[in-house]
């Protein structure tokens, strides 16, 4: 049997229009990139994004950061690689049942954490402090420099010429995290796509459950302190109603479980009755409208009583800050280092300083770090 010519093919403008919704990102739509490509006879450009930011050496880099805990505590707990993996899951789930585009979505999510320095958000707040007078440190920010200009793999432009979308997807997760830290309510922007929407909120659902569920295996909380909460006490009584247990740590699993499948149905509720309610139909609606895709009031509120339950017993326990400002000090200390020893920068970004300046640059490499190699070369340059 003979194979038909890609033109002939089932195209995916062919495929989208079958499957997603009106007002879903269809990849005949996009914007395109910054610099121009010839298109791909089989693959739409949010299926390539999605595979040049898994090529990529800073996804990579993904498997040796921390999330919350390092890797003292063990290897059990979530890195920022699994964790983007568990998000690009949660994510795919919600826009297959809505029906927005899984291919932008998966690109999304894969790429939204690219830009985490080591040690997690300790090793954010410190670069944004070395970085005080020179625009400071985000990680959403760093994605995009990482995207636009740092990865270099590519001949004929600079970073890996992410389609527009996925691009200002990740530039407005950078907006909203600043304009959060000063005034939440002064966003006047239009509303991001709900490819942006789905993202943010799978990234919500998955740090809840699974910081709780490392939090639990390495010591740091007991399952009595979580049955305070509401989120966690529900789930637990909905899973032990459908079931029965060999032991703990299967009911510990199902719990987990729980609290996902739990929170992403009632976001897939809850927006579909608002894609109804404000009449969507279309990306321009989506844009002029308030934030469509959200969780319900109720279940918002167990999810913020969750938030402030880890905050206050997980993210200020004693013997994470203690580690946390351990690894702070090795990061503000290479940093002044670097700043007046910049011949120790490897070349690339001794290159890169001359017109982004040496603060910018060292900021980049060290964000560019594992946290292995922040101890290794803490010891080689410092001692």
């Amino acid at each position: 049997m003979s194979h038909a010519p890609p033109s002939q093919l089932f195209s995916i403008a062919d495929r989208e229009r079958c499957l997603l919704a009106s007002y879903a990102m269809h990849s005949a739509d996009s914007r395109g990139r910054k610099h121009r490509e010839i298109e791909h006879p089989y693959r739409g450009p949010f299926q390539r994004d999605r595979d040049r930011i898994v090529h990529s050496s800073a996804f990579r880099r993904l498997s040796g950061k921390m999330q919350v805990f390092t890797g003292d505590m063990g290897d059990y707990h979530r890195t920022r690689l699994t964790h983007t993996h568990e998000v690009a899951s949660i994510a795919r789930t919600i826009a297959r049942v809505l029906r927005v585009n899984e291919d932008l979505v998966e690109a999304l999510a894969l790429a939204h954490d690219l830009g985490h320095p080591p040690f997690g958000h300790s090793g954010e707040d410190v670069l944004n402090e070395c970085l005080a007078d020179a625009g400071g440190f985000n990680h959403n920010a760093q994605a995009l420099r990482i995207c636009e200009l740092l990865e270099t793999s590519y001949r004929g432009f600079p970073g890996l010429n992410l389609s527009l979308e996925v691009l200002e997807g990740q530039k407005r997760r950078s907006q909203k995290a600043v304009a959060n830290a000063s005034n939440p309510h002064a966003d006047s922007r239009p509303t991001p796509l709900l490819e942006v929407q789905v993202v943010d909120l799978a990234d919500s659902i998955a740090y809840d459950a699974h910081d709780a569920d490392d939090s639990l295996e390495l010591g740091l909380l007991n399952v009595d302190q979580l049955l305070e909460v509401p989120l966690w006490r529900e789930s637990r009584e909905r899973v032990l109603k459908r079931a029965k247990f060999a032991n703990d740590r299967q009911l510990l699993r199902a719990v987990v479980h729980e609290m996902i499948d739990w929170q992403v149905s009632d976001v897939i509720e809850n927006s579909q009755s608002r894609l109804l309610e404000l009449q969507i139909a279309s990306t321009q609606d989506v844009l002029r409208a308030p934030t469509v895709l959200s969780p319900s009031p109720a279940l918002s509120e167990k999810k913020t009583d969750l938030e402030r339950f880890l905050f206050a017993n997980v993210y200020r326990h004693p013997a994470l800050l203690k580690q946390r400002g351990e690894a702070q000090n090795m990061l503000r200390e290479m940093f002044d280092f670097l700043v007046l020893n910049p011949a120790q920068l490897p070349p690339k970004f001794r290159d890169l300083s001359t017109n982004e300046g040496a603060p910018r640059a060292i900021a980049d490499y060290l964000a560019g770090m594992t946290d292995r190699f922040a101890y290794e070369e803490h010891a080689r340059l410092i001692g």
